[in-house]
């Protein structure tokens, strides 16, 4: 799996883990979806994202995450 792959799949587990928290536990966990979608934008203009850098370093290799196979 690509590290594009990855991160899109890490960012959807983060905002469903943070919209279950914000049902289950505390209305406050809204904050974390904000901040998870804040660094999704921030990312996007900037290219720094430090969960991709955490990949990387795990071996997880570069890839076209929507190249035809």
């Amino acid at each position: 799996m690509s590290l594009d792959r990855i991160m899109f799949a890490f960012a959807g587990a983060m905002v469903l883990i943070s919209v279950i928290l914000t049902q289950l536990v505390s209305p406050y966990f809204m904050w974390f979806t904000v901040f998870i979608g804040a660094n999704l934008l921030q990312s996007a203009f900037t290219g720094f994202c430090p969960a991709a850098k955490i990949f990387a370093k795990l071996g997880f290799k570069t890839g076209c995450a929507f190249e035809a196979k």
